[in-house]
């Protein structure tokens, strides 16, 4: 079942979103050759304690980070290691969850450690720019198949592969809640968007097939067949005229 949620749950989801905003937009200007990806992990759970929030990674259902820092073909669920270092022409996702007064904000992006290839531009372009699209097909009324196919047509005008086994998510007093969103879909299927939904919107895609193996650490999520990959996301609510993207501004 899918929760609408109050004017006075939105704020606290928002002040969350703020706070993954916030943490994302310094972390982002951080990822440069040679730092090392444990520093970047340091840095998220030291800004979000700042600002009076709670890691919403760390311990989550074993997750030992704050922070997700997945590189090249890792998909997802990159854990921080303090051995090691962004190399020069790295493509770096980074995914950022917090917590304030038991709501949940979650958040990702992909930036080029340094000077990257022509064909790494394009994926991150395509990456977010599907984002930007799943956004616009958002307001209430619309069906949930519209948004994850405007993912997938995004996808696939540039030529890429949607991930097709992670999936966005509802959010809120959890941080993942019903409905489960696909990066792929038929448009006018699914369920109708309302009002007061909180949603977090999560276009993952590669360069090579859709298809993911899972690393020994039992976490980390590589392409298949060692394709780069990229991620973006936002959390936003549905509402009359469109929606909010709550973690705007990263």
């Amino acid at each position: 079942m899918v929760e609408i949620k109050t004017p006075k749950e939105i704020e606290k989801i928002r002040k969350a979103s703020n706070i993954v905003a916030e943490v994302l937009c310094g972390i982002k200007k951080k990822i440069k050759p040679g730092v090392s990806t444990a520093q970047l992990n340091e840095f998220a759970e030291d800004q979000i304690a700042r600002r009076g929030g709670i890691c919403a990674f760390l311990g989550y259902r074993g997750y030992p980070a704050a922070l997700c820092v997945s590189i090249n073909e890792e998909v997802v669920h990159g854990i921080p290691d303090k051995k090691r270092f962004i190399r020069e022409g790295d493509v770096v996702s980074v995914d950022l969850g917090c917590v304030f007064e038991n709501y949940y904000g979650d958040a990702a992006l992909t930036v080029g450690a340094g000077k990257i290839t022509a064909e790494h531009k394009k994926l991150i372009e395509a990456a977010e720019q599907a984002l930007d699209r799943a956004i616009s097909a958002v307001k209430k009324g619309a069906r949930l198949g519209d948004v994850s196919h405007a993912i997938e047509k995004c996808a696939a005008a540039y030529g890429m592969s949607v991930i097709r086994e992670f999936t966005g998510h509802g959010i809120g007093r959890k941080l993942h809640e019903e409905p489960s969103i696909p990066n792929f879909g038929s448009p006018g299927t699914g369920i109708v968007l309302e009002s007061g939904m909180t949603l977090a919107i999560e276009p993952m895609l590669s360069l090579g097939r859709g298809d993911v193996s899972i690393k020994k650490d039992g976490w980390t999520a590589v392409t298949a067949d060692g394709s780069c990959s990229a991620h973006f996301e936002h959390t936003l609510c549905v509402t009359d005229t469109g929606c909010e993207v709550l973690t705007a501004g990263i």
